[in-house]
């Protein structure tokens, strides 16, 4: 039986592995032991931060809504209660979407969500307290 000899193999599969670390640093692109480690972290931290990513741009919507709301007297958490009280389903990408691009549409929904708040606080103070 004849030898079988695995250069091409072995070649191909550290091949694979230095193409995809190209632009790595210094020898993390250019050696194999070194390649293999670096892509391998290299590949948790895609899958971490994929996860990640949601959670970061939830926190940039929010920031957007909170620095459009506060130019209209109002803090976030009061709009976003303001929003569910009035019955306005949007979520919070999209009000801020909304609020960076077109902010007269935003200021009507604004004024929707202030209409509503003033309605609900207007018959508790109209109340006579009782001693």
């Amino acid at each position: 039986m004849a030898r079988v000899k695995r250069g091409v193999t072995t070649h191909a599969r550290h091949k694979k592995v230095i193409d995809a670390s190209k632009g790595f640093f210094g020898r993390s692109s250019t050696n194999y032991r070194i390649a293999l480690e670096r892509l391998e972290k290299s590949l948790q931290y895609a899958y971490r931060d994929r996860r990640v990513k949601k959670r970061e741009f939830r926190g940039l919507w929010i920031q957007r809504i909170n620095a459009a709301v506060r130019e209209h007297g109002l803090t976030y958490s009061k709009f976003i209660f303001g929003l569910k009280s009035a019955g306005i389903e949007m979520d919070r990408k999209v009000l801020a979407a909304i609020a960076y691009d077109d902010p007269t549409s935003f200021s009507a929904i604004v004024q929707q969500v202030q209409a509503v708040m003033a309605a609900a606080e207007a018959p508790a103070s109209e109340t006579p307290a009782t001693a």
